[in-house]
């Protein structure tokens, strides 16, 4: 039986998009929440930053 590595490339590609578009970001934390969010295809707020 052969088993294909498809999906776990995928979900690592993924990690690496996410991480990629984390760089701005001034916590893990806040990268962390953005990883839930693109692997678990959470909602995303309409406007996540307030500008005055």
């Amino acid at each position: 039986m052969v088993y294909s590595s498809g999906i776990v490339e995928g979900l690592n590609t993924k990690i690496k998009l996410t991480t990629r578009k984390s760089y701005g970001f001034r916590t893990y934390r806040c990268a962390e929440i953005a990883l839930y969010h693109a692997l678990g295809k959470l909602p995303e707020p309409e406007i996540a930053h307030r500008f005055y």
